[in-house]
């Protein structure tokens, strides 16, 4: 569909009356008992819950998904591979909590030892690959590591004092960082993903009493497929986790909450929450033209703005009023113009969601104009000169 483009200075805004039907009915926020909470709609990148995301708390056993990721970093760069086999240090050897019982005689798969972090949440697991990924071979070495890769990937709420998240000062994330440590996980590394899947793990018959995921979900038949759970006491109980549900994808992070009961019931409510109470929406496919942007000097006087991808928008799913939206450019724009760029943004705001911005792009290629072009639009600056003064004409 196409909308009525008004100019407003060199501001444009295209008056956005949704062809399709675009309602909304303020979605009430999921009263979590969490401390902190944040949700996450990844197909369209829409926050849907936000608790305390922001603030610095111990990750417990969640950090470890941090760990993972540098190794899997350290995978798809050749510095190892999963049939290698590692060596067990004493430090290593000597961390208490949820281990795989590794001692110092041992030499570990590397394989075996992220499906023992992933399903054991093995403290050790995650020295012995720490240790050997570290820049000056300690955990500590590593740690400081972790620390700058989580800034470089947007993590501005994470230091990290160990590997695994025993408690120790310092060793900080927030919620926020774990939803994006998760989505770079499922993003970056899908060969390894379906590791998050598993429910059991038996490690050469060690640890009878550590073979299952404490994930809750995984077996709830709701699309839970990761990722990581963590207690201790400074800590509380939290799950990072996501779920897929007909294409649609969900992250999600919970700290702070009081027993495993509460964690297991809060984190299915929350994921029952996102897919019943919210609903996809397409407003433009691809290719379709949505407004039009004035050309300057141009072989054309404006060019159609479409959509370079369908355009898909998360509403709450209930009906109710109209969602209005806009398309907002700087123009005229300056001649050439190549298909593709973009030129302007379709902003939608709906109730109780974040400011949605999308991207339109030019539909085709326009030339500069010619010198009957030049000339002609010189000529009609001149007459406005005249008739309206030089402020009007500019």
């Amino acid at each position: 569909m196409m909308f009525d483009v008004v100019k407003s200075s060199t501001r444009l805004l295209a008056a956005a009356g949704l062809a399709v039907s675009l309602s909304a009915l303020q979605a009430a926020a999921f009263d979590t008992k969490a401390r902190a909470a944040y949700v996450v709609d990844a197909s369209t990148d829409t926050v849907l819950l936000s608790k305390n995301a922001e603030q610095a708390l111990p990750p417990a056993s969640m950090s470890k998904l941090m760990t993972l990721y540098v190794a899997f970093e350290a995978l798809r760069d050749g510095r190892l591979t999963l049939d290698e086999r590692l060596p067990v240090s004493e430090h290593a050897m000597s961390y208490k909590g949820s281990t795989m019982f590794l001692n110092t005689q041992d030499r570990v798969r590397v394989e075996d030892l992220l499906r023992g972090i992933i399903v054991l949440s093995g403290n050790d697991a995650c020295v012995v690959i720490a240790e050997a990924l570290s820049p000056d071979g300690t955990e500590a070495g590593f740690a400081r590591y972790m620390t700058k890769r989580a800034q470089q990937m947007g993590m501005a709420n994470s230091t990290f004092a160990n590997s695994n998240g025993w408690p120790m000062a310092g060793h900080r994330m927030s919620a926020k960082d774990l939803a994006i440590l998760a989505e770079s996980l499922i993003e970056d590394f899908p060969e390894y993903y379906p590791l998050f899947a598993e429910t059991t793990f038996e490690f050469d018959g060690r640890a009878p009493s550590n073979v299952r995921n404490r994930n809750p979900l995984l077996k709830l038949g709701i699309g839970a497929d990761g990722l990581k759970t963590g207690h201790t006491e400074e800590a509380g109980y939290g799950l990072t986790g996501s779920a897929l549900q007909d294409g649609r994808r969900v992250i999600f992070v919970l700290s702070g909450l009081n027993s495993t009961p509460q964690r297991a019931e809060e984190a299915e409510a929350i994921v029952n929450w996102s897919f019943r109470h919210f609903n996809t929406k397409t407003i433009a496919k691809a290719g379709e033209p949505v407004a039009q942007a004035d050309i300057w000097m141009g072989a054309a006087a404006a060019v159609d703005l479409v959509a370079a991808e369908d355009l898909e928008i998360l509403l709450p799913a209930l009906a109710g009023r109209e969602i209005s939206a806009e398309v907002v450019y700087d123009g005229p724009v300056n001649a050439p113009v190549k298909q593709g760029d973009q030129l302007a943004e379709l902003v939608i705001q709906p109730d109780e969601l974040p400011e949605m911005r999308l991207p339109l792009v030019a539909a085709n290629d326009v030339a500069r104009g010619g010198f009957t072009v030049r000339v002609t639009t010189a000529a009609k600056v001149l007459l406005r000169q005249f008739l309206n003064g030089p402020a009007e004409a500019s």
